[in-house]
């Protein structure tokens, strides 16, 4: 590779599955080459692992690491290291982490490259990776000089030569002068220069020596908590008994204090509860709105009615046989027995809709005021780890991924708590140049924000408001900030549509220097050599001017989608624990003086890809992120973001964490989001905003045990992804539970298999961690990060219910700073072969075998004894991009209709399911797995009216009154539930209309292709793969919604459309024969009419999406081909009636 002498190789060795032959605790040893040529080590005590000393940790990694010598890598010498404070250490190697790419995999090498150049524009914030700086002005050094928080150059001499810290330390062992100005230096330590041009220090004196785990529980070992820690911290008080033995009624979302003389009735008034949390007062972070009695009691009834109506009808039916046409009788009642059932199993998981909202004010309260326990009133939040996926820049365009990360990085939430990780899962330059300019466009954007408090925080979607963005904005420089800004961002998106071309242009001139290089290499060669044509590969440059490590635009072997090594780079390194207010910068005029300028971390991760391996996919990449971020940031609560949906609501995050840190909240998995669109025609043709789902299904799960897992826009908690039993679930039951008890139940065997956090029954409620490699792999970073995790994701011990809690100000201890083995670590576990014989994916992580691995994902949770919450903002929390063309549309509802097919006949059947799940919910989830093969009878009754009409009979042998009146009924309930949904879910009644029209289009094309697809699968082995729902826009920029005039051709659309002409046709030839009959059977033309008219009033959607644009293809053509095809049959009619009618019409009879 060009450039290889200087750049860092931080070459790894280890023994994957089997033990090393020397026993003991492993250790990383650093070796640096100085200019000399002597050779310095030192031992890293971070990387001693507390599993050490067990039987598993023999099959732990180890690691060697070797770092040659490089301009910007001169180490001190080993006395002067010994004398340097360790954190100042840390910081200096955690800038060289942040400079550095990071490659490696499976019988690879891991490389540390340092990157001098990330992107070609010029990188100015101090946590950006490959930021500008002053250079050393030794002669033959040019390494960077040291800087501090803010960028700028820390000097030790008086006369401002500017010095790199490795030049400095020599020049103090050798005569103790500077090189510039040769006078003998004031400072004569290292620390002492950084100290004073860096007074405030992240990490704190008393934990600077100490090893990682030890500084991670630090205060869990030195506060004696043991036992209490997984206990009450408040008093002997059992609330827990309390709550479910007598009429309180608090848990989490809903908090009512005891009353007075409602304790154990031991006279004293307080029930056993302490002095002082008794006179405290306390207030829940989220409460249950109930929905009205008025509405909800005749919803509940009306459901019951129409149970009992559906049964008495269905029981006339099979009674009352049309003897003249059997065939259609049998295939109707069939029909409509399945559509009973259907709608049963989805009505009767709606009987207990509630809502929820929070409370920001208390929150911030508790978390972020000055308190005894936390004095300087720290953010005491855990943190978050925001994952982005992406796959394909082409079809998720990167500037939709930029603005997504920008909306993460402007989060209204502590920024020293928050992390970004971008799953690049096609390892493409294109993504990585990306994110780069958005992190140098984050140096302005987010102070913006802060500073104005903008919203919504997506620069795209900012800039394009249509309301007036000058409303309630008080400070005088706004006008002024907000045009720089948005001059700032039309620059940033050129930057960003032009890096396809950029790289192209780089790539072919760096091609060309290597052609050029070896032609004149061969012009060399001794003249007897044969001469050849020069072939060198094509290859795809960085900026620095190396190799790029992952995908090339032109394939090349370990350069392919397929084929590529794990690649993590720190885009932003993490922020320092103190805020870091900016200042007044005349030259770029923007004032900061009163604005944190710190940045969350942010990391691209494209993980390991190699022939022959199955990568699971999205659920695999996922997988991949929650490794990687448990060695680097560990945050105990996980983000999921598609690359096109946004935070809309800076404040989100704090919403769902409210939920998270409330009583009762260590049994919740996850907090879904409902999912909200942009861009979708006013209509909603296609019912892409899902309003009737989002608003009214996931409401209702929500008062059961909680909402399914969507994809996107869920706030996990991370122990329940690693597979754990939610805490004390013995102790809780759910709604309906009381109805629905079993007797003598027995543990199913998924139930009996599932991780164990603790013994149920053991008091301790240690976690066993001797069972964790073969569960989890072999690193030993990520597995002693489970319990830590585990810790800092418990509510606060500020109540007496609170079994499970934490201390307050337990996690005002500043993160770990980045180390090279850290990151080495990271990279071995998004290595392609780390998951063999473990169970990622099985039951640890997002589960693999689905193509709806979200639904997966979630039942898996729920079966353990795990409850979700739903969680609605006022202001929508994220927002992304839905497909409103017609055949995308339709691909994206066969995705997820093969998925639920999938799950029906996998081992996640909701039938299968263990005790753990709610009677409700198990039928909610078996919905899910059985809504598919609905389109069966579906397209077999849309084809009822036209057979009707053809052949002259009905589905019943008269339309008499008691048919009529049934018929009446069903429908008037099915309205007046619908309006009453309406009343309670907050939605439209066009909303439900537009969703019952694409139910049926779906039911009639996805729906049935998905079902085929699966059998396929289950029966002959037949897997299906599935593109990419495309995110780009059309390609008319005058038209907000072009794509939902492009009429793209696919299978799916045959049923419908043949279902659509065989009405028409049924129509017509119904009404001829009915004209010319001798009795003409007037009712039944009207009963076969009349549903004919109602399948195709439903189709309407379908038949206008066919259309195209307006103007290109008139209405008026298919209005007069309609018209020529009844004329047509009309006249075939006239021309060869029936013998036996000579008369038009006959006699009208109507019952």
């Amino acid at each position: 590779m060009p450039m290889a002498n200087t750049n860092h190789a931080l070459r790894a060795s280890w023994s994957a599955r089997f033990p090393p032959p020397a026993t003991g605790n492993q250790t990383v040893a650093f070796g640096h080459r100085t200019q000399s040529g002597r050779n310095i080590s030192y031992s890293r005590d971070d990387l001693d692992s507390e599993l050490g000393s067990g039987e598993h940790s023999k099959e732990f990694l180890s690691y060697h690491v070797h770092i040659p010598s490089t301009p910007d890598n001169q180490p001190m010498d080993s006395a002067a290291s010994t004398n340097l404070d360790p954190s100042i250490s840390a910081r200096v190697e955690e800038q060289y982490v942040s400079n550095s790419l990071f490659t490696g995999g499976f019988n690879s090498v891991t490389r540390a490259q340092l990157m001098n150049k990330v992107i070609d524009s010029e990188s100015s914030h101090p946590q950006m990776a490959g930021a500008k700086g002053s250079s050393c002005a030794v002669p033959g050094c040019g390494a960077k000089v040291m800087s501090d928080e803010r960028g700028n150059d820390i000097l030790p001499c008086e006369c401002d030569y500017k010095i790199c810290r490795d030049c400095f330390v020599e020049g103090l062992q050798t005569n103790g002068t500077c090189p510039g100005c040769k006078e003998p230096y004031k400072a004569t330590d290292v620390d002492e220069v950084v100290a004073n041009a860096q007074p405030h220090l992240s990490m704190q004196p008393s934990l600077a020596g100490m090893s990682k785990m030890e500084r991670r529980l630090s205060l869990m070992k030195s506060r004696n908590y043991g036992r209490s820690l997984t206990r009450s911290q408040t008093g002997d008080f059992d609330h827990n008994r309390w709550l479910f033995e007598t009429k309180g009624t608090y848990g989490y979302g809903n908090a009512i204090w005891p009353r007075q003389n409602d304790g154990d009735g031991d006279g004293d008034g307080d029930g056993g509860q302490p002095v002082e949390l008794v006179s405290k007062p306390w207030r829940p972070l989220t409460r249950r709105l109930k929905i009205p009695a008025a509405i909800l009691s005749p919803y509940r009834l009306l459901i019951f009615i129409r149970m009992a109506i559906l049964g008495l009808f269905l029981a006339w039916r099979i009674k009352h046989k049309n003897e003249d046409a059997i065939w259609l009788w049998g295939m109707s009642v069939v029909c409509e027995i399945w559509f009973a059932f259907s709608w049963l199993l989805d009505q009767l998981p709606k009987l207990c809709p509630i809502n929820r909202a929070t409370d920001l004010v208390v929150l911030k309260e508790k978390f972020e005021t000055p308190s005894p326990s936390n004095p300087s009133g720290k953010s005491d939040l855990p943190g978050i780890d925001v994952f982005v996926s992406t796959a394909d820049p082409e079809k998720e365009p990167p500037l939709v991924t930029a603005n997504t990360i920008l909306s993460i990085l402007a989060a209204d939430y502590p920024v020293e708590k928050l992390a970004c990780y971008v799953s690049d899962d096609g390892g493409s330059l294109l993504t990585f140049e990306a994110m780069a300019e958005a992190a140098s466009f984050a140096n302005l954007w987010v102070p913006f924000c802060r500073k104005h408090e903008i919203e919504p925080r997506n620069p795209e979607s900012y800039f394009s408001m249509k309301r007036d963005p000058y409303k309630n904005k008080v400070r005088s420089d706004f006008v002024k900030d907000r045009r720089r800004l948005k001059r700032e961002y039309e620059e940033f998106k050129v930057r960003i549509n032009s890096l396809p071309d950029s790289i192209r242009r780089r790539s072919d001139a760096y091609h060309a220097r290597e052609e050029i290089k070896a032609v004149k290499r061969q012009r060399e060669a001794p003249l007897n050599e044969p001469i050849e044509p020069v072939k060198i590969q094509k290859a795809t440059w960085m900026a620095d001017g190396t190799h790029w490590p992952g995908t090339w635009v032109y394939s090349a072997a370990e350069h392919s989608r397929g084929d590529h090594a794990g690649i993590i780079q720190v885009m932003l390194k993490p922020p320092s624990d103190e805020p870091l207010l900016g200042n007044n910068d005349e030259i770029k005029s923007f004032d900061l003086t009163e604005v944190d300028i710190r940045l969350p971390l942010l990391v691209y991760v494209s993980r390991e890809k190699r022939p022959g391996y199955d990568h699971n996919k999205k659920a695999g990449a996922m997988n991949a992120l929650v490794r990687a971020s448990a060695i680097m940031s560990n945050g105990p609560f996980i983000l999921n973001l598609d690359c096109d949906h946004y935070v809309y609501n800076s404040l989100a995050l704090r919403e769902g964490m409210c939920f998270m840190m409330d009583r009762g909240g260590d049994r919740i998995c996850y907090v879904q989001f409902p999912q909200r669109f942009e861009g979708i025609d006013p209509s909603d043709r296609y019912a892409n905003n899902n309003t009737v789902f989002f608003d009214v299904n996931m409401r209702a799960l929500d008062g059961l045990q909680g909402p399914v897992y969507v994809g996107t826009g869920c706030l996990f908690r991370r122990i329940a992804l690693y597979g754990f039993d939610p805490p004390h679930s013995k102790l809780h039951s759910s709604c309906f539970s009381t109805c629905f008890r079993r007797k003598g139940k027995t543990p199913s065997a998924e139930e009996t298999r599932a991780l164990r956090m603790a013994d149920e029954d053991d008091d301790d409620e240690i976690m066993n961690l001797s069972s964790f490699p073969r569960k989890f792999g072999n690193s030993n970073f990520l597995i002693d990060s489970i319990p830590v995790a585990e810790f800092q994701g418990r509510p606060l011990a500020d109540h007496p219910a609170v079994k499970n809690g934490r201390p307050p100000g337990a996690l005002v201890i500043p993160r770990d700073l980045l180390d090279a083995s850290t990151v080495a670590e990271a990279i071995s576990v998004i290595s392609c072969w780390y998951e063999d014989k473990t169970e990622w994916g099985h039951r640890v992580g997002w589960i693999y075998g689905s193509v709806t691995e979200d639904v997966v994902t979630g039942y898996r949770m729920h079966n353990r004894g795990w409850r979700s919450v739903y969680c609605v903002t006022k202001r929508d929390a994220f927002r992304g991009t839905a497909p409103i063309n017609l055949t995308d549309r339709l691909h994206q509802v066969l995705r997820w209709a093969t998925g639920s097919v999938e799950i029906f006949f996998s081992r996640n059947n909701a039938l299968l399911a263990s005790p753990k799940l709610n009677h409700l919910q198990r039928i909610a989830y078996l919905n899910v797995g059985i809504y598919p093969f609905t389109s069966f009878f579906l397209i077999v009754y849309c084809f009822l009216p036209a057979l009707s009409l053809f052949s002259g009979q009905f589905i019943v042998q008269t339309l008499n009154v008691t048919f009529l009146t049934y018929l009446l009924i069903i429908t008037i309930t099915l309205c007046l539930l619908a309006v009453l949904e309406v009343k309670w879910s907050g939605i439209e009644l066009e909303e439900w209309w537009r969703n019952e029209q694409f139910w049926l289009i779906g039911g009639t094309s996805a729906h049935l292709a998905a079902v085929l697809q699966g059998l396929l699968k289950v029966i002959a082995g037949i897997e299906i793969s599935f593109t990419l729902t495309s995110k780009s826009a059309g390609d008319e920029e005058d038209d907000d919604f072009a794509d939902l005039y492009i009429v793209k051709w696919t299978s799916l659309m045959i049923p419908p459309i043949t279902i659509m002409l065989v009405n028409l046709i049924a129509i017509a030839v119904g009404v001829s024969r009915t004209i010319y009959s001798v009795v003409p059977q007037w009712s039944k033309l009207i009963g076969g009419v009349f549903f004919s008219l109602w399948v195709l009033v439903h189709l309407y959607p379908f038949a206008k999406g066919l259309m195209g644009r307006r103007g290109k293809t008139p209405t008026i053509v298919f209005v007069w081909s309609g018209l020529i095809a009844i004329t047509i049959s009309l006249l075939w009619v006239a021309i060869n009636p029936p013998s036996e009618s000579s008369q038009i019409g006959g006699s009208f009879t109507f019952p």
